[in-house]
């Protein structure tokens, strides 16, 4: 029982100071706000996470999307180009908007914050190293044009990158098109340059 309730504390803890964070920023937002949004004493917020930054960085690794990713080339890959791209597309693109709040606090203010960027990169170079097996894997099967796998996992990260970051914030060029056309036509395009 105490260590449901001490993930439950820590859950609330978090949520508070993400939807804080996301409206005020995060040097916008006390500990104190964030812990009386939650329902607790700072004290608590202290005992559970230490200073503010390291409650930011929890949450971005809770709710990141390395492990998510991690799970589906393990479980759901199927060796088809299109296939396969259009799925890691789709769910990249959900957890991303599902994390939307997040990812906006990390990009507006994870600069200023001392190592919060590098421990963020974590989760694009675990999904660029998926991506760069995946590739090798797809050239030794002759479905995938002979060329540099890892160059091709960057433009694959940063395409689908710009591509939720427009949809976050509501990009006027991304709203005549619904959102998963999108995706299948950016994949269509991706896989037709790399198909032999």
């Amino acid at each position: 029982m105490a260590g449901y309730q001490k993930k439950e504390t820590s859950d609330k803890l978090i949520n508070a100071a993400i939807d804080l964070m996301a409206e005020k920023g995060y040097n916008g937002v006390t500990t104190q706000e964030i812990a009386e949004k939650a329902g607790f004493s700072e004290k608590t917020l202290f005992r559970h996470f230490q200073s503010k930054q390291n409650l930011l960085e929890t949450a971005f690794q809770r709710y990141h999307y390395a492990d998510e990713m991690k799970k589906l080339f393990e479980t759901q890959i199927r060796w088809d180009l299109y296939a396969d791209l259009l799925m890691i597309a789709r769910s990249y693109h959900d957890i991303m908007y599902r994390n939307r709040k997040l990812i906006m606090i990390a990009a507006k203010d994870g600069g200023n914050l001392p190592g919060f960027r590098e421990r963020t990169h974590k989760h694009p170079q675990q999904l660029k190293t998926l991506l760069v097996e995946y590739f090798e894997t797809m050239i030794q099967q002759g479905k995938l044009v002979a060329t540099d796998p890892e160059t091709k996992a960057l433009i694959f990260i940063y395409m689908n990158y710009g591509a939720a970051i427009g949809r976050m914030n509501n990009d006027p060029m991304l709203r005549d098109l619904p959102f998963d056309k999108f995706i299948e036509e950016e994949i269509w395009l991706f896989v037709r340059a790399l198909k032999p």
